[in-house]
């Protein structure tokens, strides 16, 4: 999704403070009650099968902007949590106001209905050269804003097929697709203040578009000639 919930992050709030140790699950948790708001997720969507993962993201989305900025992680686990609950008739508003004593606020109904993948494409290839689709998405989206119209080349295609974000993130039946590895030049993401480096970017094959190497040859060619003109003039 675009604005601060866009899944390649967003700059502005400074550096993000970090002292998690990736060989223990315990410093995750900071308080003794936030393991109890990871289970709750996983009870309902993998337990229950009440909702995928991406619903829950998007019901995160969905949070008011100053009660988003002013709740911590698991606060909004459990507010996206109850939200869905309440929109699939699980639990009722009235019983978690009167849990709480106040006003229990959930996340704000949807305002986008989601989109479908594009159907019957060829797969993409290993070295395909690609690009990212740059059309604006009004709702759950699993892509990170600087690779939008963007080209990059294939390295790897999933063989498991993964339900389409756009459509699943919003409760709507989803069509499974791959997702493919894709490799961009650093400075083509970000200009040439950026390292001369690579990054390598996972996006679902209903983003990408394969280039044309052929046309991209033939466009080119006038610049090519110009510049070549220019040279021996």
């Amino acid at each position: 999704m675009d604005g601060i919930h866009d899944l390649g992050g967003m700059q502005g709030f400074g550096r993000v403070p970090h002292s998690n140790n990736s060989l223990s699950y315990k410093p995750v948790f900071h308080e003794d009650w936030e393991h109890l708001a990871y289970s709750l997720l996983f009870l309902a969507a993998d337990g229950m099968k009440l909702f995928s993962v991406d619903e829950l993201r998007h019901a995160i989305e969905r949070m008011d902007t100053r009660y988003y900025f002013g709740s911590p992680y698991y606060d909004r686990i459990v507010i996206g949590t109850a939200t869905l609950l309440v929109e699939l008739g699980v639990i009722k508003q009235q019983e978690l106001d009167d849990m709480l004593g106040a006003e229990f606020k959930l996340a704000r109904p949807y305002s986008s209905e989601g989109r479908q993948t594009r159907t019957n494409r060829t797969p993409l290839e290993v070295g395909d050269r690609v690009k990212v689709s740059d059309a604006y998405v009004p709702g759950h989206i699993r892509m990170p804003g600087y690779v939008r119209g963007k080209e990059g080349v294939v390295l790897h295609r999933t063989t498991e097929l993964w339900p389409f974000p756009d459509s699943i993130g919003h409760g709507k039946e989803a069509l499974h697709e791959p997702t493919y590895h894709v490799r961009f030049r650093a400075r083509d993401l970000w200009g040439n203040a950026a390292d001369d480096g690579l990054v390598v970017v996972d996006l679902f094959e209903g983003y990408l578009d394969k280039v044309n190497t052929a046309a991209a040859d033939e466009a080119v060619k006038p610049a090519v000639i110009a510049e070549q003109e220019k040279v021996h003039a």
